[in-house]
């Protein structure tokens, strides 16, 4: 069965957005507990390219179909896993990259949406946190995708954040998402 395109986030109401969430449904991989079977020969790039062997995967539906069975093992290690086999794959920094975002409401009443790489919407708040760590190259942040894998925000989104956080009181820079307001600092750097 062929996956649906992903959904143009520009053209999209946020009550739009949020049918779409609501109805993307995934593999229960976190029930899939196979046998370790090796290495599936796979990495993801820090840019969200996906590789095998080397070659990229030019298929952004091979892509999204790899991305619904990846899950990430309470050691760390991120896996390809369906309900026979459990395959290693090496993830760069975040196995998704952010890299569009719709902005509606003002300050506590703000709802932040990020489309991934993958196509997949996910909202910033309680279940999906937004989280900023200091690196070498600036500010990196993440958004909380689920059980434990996130999405590295692409830059450009990342300003965008920024222009939205400068915009409003002189206390500590940040946005809000759905009840939740996300400082836009390394939380451990303090």
């Amino acid at each position: 069965m062929p996956m649906a395109p992903p959904p143009d986030l520009s053209s999209l109401s946020l009550a739009e957005i949020v049918q779409a969430m609501e109805a993307q449904k995934l593999p229960p991989v976190s029930q899939w507990n196979p046998s370790h079977c090796g290495d599936s020969e796979m990495r993801i790039a820090r840019d969200g390219t996906w590789f095998h062997q080397g070659s990229p995967i030019t298929r952004p539906a091979m892509v999204r179909l790899f991305s619904t069975i990846l899950r990430r093992e309470p050691d760390g290690r991120h896996v390809l896993v369906t309900p026979v086999e459990k395959l290693d794959i090496a993830v760069e920094d975040a196995p998704f990259v952010a890299v569009a975002m719709k902005a509606e409401g003002e300050g506590r009443d703000g709802r932040l949406v990020f489309q991934l790489n993958t196509g997949d919407l996910v909202a910033a708040g309680p279940a999906h946190p937004l989280r900023f760590v200091e690196g070498e190259d600036g500010p990196r942040p993440y958004l909380h995708v689920r059980d434990g894998l996130e999405a590295l925000i692409a830059r450009p989104v990342y300003y965008e954040l920024a222009e939205r956080a400068l915009v409003g009181d002189d206390q500590v820079p940040g946005v809000w998402s759905d009840t939740v307001f996300f400082p836009l600092t390394d939380a451990t750097a303090a």
